[in-house]
């Protein structure tokens, strides 16, 4: 499986970056987290995310016998624990810095691990995982936020909806065990990892003609169209095409 693999964040309108990326194609890992919790607070929480994930994988793809901090699911595939491991290690570790002037901190996190035939996509909040398979985008994450679950009951919240950036679930808060999924690749296909700061303000139309570029090419089209499209938060993206 070859891989076609670019990541950028920008800080966009903000005077500070409080997302951070994680691109390691030699792994098959990608992973998106938008940190919050004030100026200091969300920069942290996002680093520890990406870093802790990286740090388990990397750990468990170099010796077989690593010592996991938590159990396994049977009736999962070894990369979907894995995912969901590295998910519960960053939670853990934000929450332990949870102190102080970081007291607030959280981030979302958006996971994508290609694993052989198949690709497990893990998140938690409201940064997103996408994929286009023959000129069709599908959003393969359900956002864990306020509006989110509004619209999963019935009830559509207004554009102006004042709780609208509110998560439901975040790493290093009580509510944050991740949604785990895996589903095969085709050859051909193209993920794009994201946080709100993107996906708020580009309609999936658009996403998906950007995307089908080569991949560096679409992470900057997509990243200067968010911010074109006038987003006030941070910008980040990911973009990964299977070859």
């Amino acid at each position: 499986m070859l891989l076609e693999t670019y990541a950028l964040s920008i800080a966009g309108r903000r005077a500070n970056n409080e997302d951070a990326v994680c691109a390691r194609p030699e792994l098959g890992l990608f992973v998106v987290a938008d940190g919050m919790g004030g100026y200091e607070g969300g920069e942290v929480a996002s680093a520890l995310a990406v870093e802790a994930i990286h740090s388990l994988v990397r750990r468990t793809a170099g010796d077989g016998d690593v010592i996991w901090p938590y159990g396994i699911d049977p009736q999962r595939s070894w990369t979907e624990n894995e995912v969901i491991v590295a998910a519960r290690l960053a939670a853990e570790q934000i929450a332990v810095r949870r102190t102080g002037e970081l007291r607030e901190m959280g981030s979302t996190v958006a996971i994508l691990r290609l694993d052989g035939e198949h690709a497990v996509i893990g998140h938690v909040g409201d940064s997103r995982v996408y994929r286009l398979r023959g000129g069709a985008l599908a959003q393969l994450t359900i956002d864990h936020s306020l509006s989110a679950e509004l619209e999963r009951s019935g009830v559509k919240p207004e554009a102006n909806f004042a709780w609208r950036h509110v998560v439901t679930r975040a790493l290093g808060t009580q509510m944050a065990e991740p949604e785990v999924q895996r589903a095969p690749i085709q050859r051909g296909d193209v993920y794009l990892l994201c946080s709100d700061g993107l996906s708020e303000v580009l309609e999936p139309e658009h996403i998906a003609a950007l995307l089908s570029a080569p991949a560096e090419d679409a992470c900057r089209a997509l990243v200067d169209a968010a911010y074109l499209a006038g987003s006030r938060d941070n910008i980040s993206a990911i973009v990964v095409r299977v070859r």
